[in-house]
């Protein structure tokens, strides 16, 4: 039986797990800034045009060739159904974690694959109720993680919950908190997370500026904090937003931890997300307050990319 995983990169360990003949993590952070158009994600997962570095990414590049013997060299230009439906896939298990970006590839994924009915037979969602990211791949290759099959209705609750979250306003967001969501049970909680990011008339961030108030400046005090920030970005998202607060064309605060130097802001620009399309991401980052100064994050997990390319 041939098994590929879909994760995010959160779940890149499981490729030294040996729990499938693939395991395709997902680097695209979808948690912050304007979302990346639909043309570029279907372009994403489909065939690969070129093969130049500057290029976008293909979802293949995170598939190291040492680690995924199911896949020749040559067809992994392939678009990623075609590369399933070629190589005779009989199941695809996603692996997403309850944080939230992993939760929102994990809406996007399923809204993609709704549309080819010969493959979602093959789906199976596992319940993975614990931080993927920090699991131990020798462990992970044992571990029991329940599994369900993917009924229509959760298909159609990913489709509503990922057009929600690509709409101008948050109502319908909002609204999702009050449906049920079938199997997609970690979907609301990291929701409400996304939700209480946005910020309140007057009082944006209001978590950091409480933290700064109680006198705590060093960027790995503010990390630590255990503010829903940590539940929502990176630490490297949260630099770069300090780094606006301090450094930004009208710095709010000074005196913060050296290591925000080591950002670019010239590189900071340059990787802008690429669609001005407003979503709840947009409300969390780009609230109109002016606090990242004219900075902003990757589009996707650059160091994932960077491990990625490394082992090519």
């Amino acid at each position: 039986m041939k098994r590929v995983i879909l994760t995010s990169s959160a779940g890149v360990g499981l490729a030294l797990a040996d729990r499938a003949d693939m395991v395709i993590p997902f680097i695209y952070r979808f948690v912050s800034g304007p979302l990346p158009t639909a043309d570029h994600l279907i372009r994403y997962l489909g065939w690969r045009e070129s093969r130049t570095w500057v290029d976008q990414m293909h979802w293949s590049d995170c598939v190291p060739v040492r680690q995924s013997p199911l896949i020749r060299r040559q067809d992994r230009a392939g678009a990623l159904l075609w590369v399933c439906k070629n190589y005779g896939v009989d199941l695809i298990e996603l692996w997403f974690d309850p944080e939230p970006n992993s939760q929102l590839q994990l809406i996007w994924i399923l809204n993609y694959l709704r549309f080819e009915p010969s493959l979602t037979e093959s789906l199976r969602l596992r319940l993975v109720d614990f931080d993927l990211r920090g699991a131990d791949p020798s462990e992970l290759r044992h571990r029991d993680v329940k599994q369900f099959d993917i009924a229509e209705s959760d298909l159609e609750s990913a489709t509503l919950a990922w057009e929600a979250y690509r709409a101008p306003t948050p109502e319908l967001c909002v609204g999702l908190l009050d449906r049920p969501l079938g199997k997609l049970s970690f979907l609301k909680p990291a929701m409400e997370d996304l939700l209480s990011e946005l910020p309140s008339p007057g009082r944006p961030r209001r978590g950091f500026l409480e933290l700064m108030a109680s006198g705590r400046s060093r960027t790995d005090e503010l990390f630590r904090s255990g503010t829903s920030e940590a539940r929502v970005f990176d630490p490297w998202e949260l630099g770069a937003l300090l780094e606006g607060l301090a450094f930004g064309p009208a710095p709010a605060v000074a005196g913060l931890d050296g290591k925000l130097a080591t950002l670019d802001p010239d590189n900071a620009r340059s990787q802008r997300r690429l669609s001005p399309e407003p979503a709840v991401a947009d409300g969390v980052w780009q609230s109109g307050s002016g606090w990242l100064g004219g900075f902003s994050p990757s589009q996707s997990d650059s160091a994932l990319v960077g491990r990625c390319v490394a082992d090519q």
